[in-house]
């Protein structure tokens, strides 16, 4: 769903502020070459997003009015959706919000124009965060042991250990637990998997389909 905005959470006890990552401020650089309907209908189409998930026909329309590319509009629009979405969950004041986007050096019109949409979208955007969350059981402890057959004259071939594995839940606010059992070639596919997945989870496409969902 998008395209890579990275920022960095920085919070005091007077000012948390949102620090935007330099490829987030090329995407939203475009905006300052649009017209402030321009501005509002992107913010319309960013919240309209979040709300029901993207589609890529209303950034060609776009795209074609503007005389641009589809995909500069789509890091436009997907720029305000990380930019609101982000100030969202901090909670952020008018103030800090301001400070926040400050840094990227718009002009001051452009600035009060985001500051205006974050005001007035900002309690629905936490609702709809709210309602996209996946209450999905924590981690609390893992146990593992190895099960092994020794050999014997009644085996007629060598056999292979098996793994067994105790997973320790944190569900509903209850404790729960799990008991898995698999092979040692599959556990270490299985572990080859996990660690392509983190991987993939920093790449852009991963970035583009989380911000779309949340």
């Amino acid at each position: 769903e998008l395209p890579s905005h990275t920022g960095k959470k920085r919070t005091s006890a007077a000012m948390p502020l949102l620090v935007l990552g330099q490829e987030h401020k090329e995407h939203l650089q475009f905006l300052t070459t649009v017209d402030p309907e321009v501005l509002l209908d992107f913010a319309q189409l960013a919240v309209g997003f979040l709300r029901a998930g993207t589609n890529p026909k209303a950034y060609q329309a776009a795209a074609k009015k503007l005389n641009v590319a589809s995909e500069v509009v789509q890091k436009a629009v997907e720029g305000i959706m990380f930019l609101l979405t982000e100030c969202s969950k901090l909670l952020l004041s008018d103030m800090d919000f301001h400070d926040s986007i400050m840094t990227m050096g718009f002009p001051e019109d452009l600035n009060s124009t985001l500051l205006k949409l974050y005001l007035e979208h900002r309690v629905e955007i936490r609702s709809i965060l709210d309602d996209v969350a996946m209450d999905l059981p924590t981690y609390q402890a893992l146990e593992w042991r190895i099960d092994v057959q020794l050999g014997s004259r009644a085996l007629r071939k060598q056999t292979e250990p098996s793994v067994v594995l105790k997973l320790d839940l944190q569900e509903n606010g209850e404790s729960t637990s799990r008991l898995l059992q698999t092979d040692p070639s599959t556990l270490l596919h299985l572990a080859d998997e996990l660690d392509q997945a983190l991987r993939d989870a920093k790449s852009a496409h991963y970035r583009r389909l989380a911000r779309s969902l949340h």
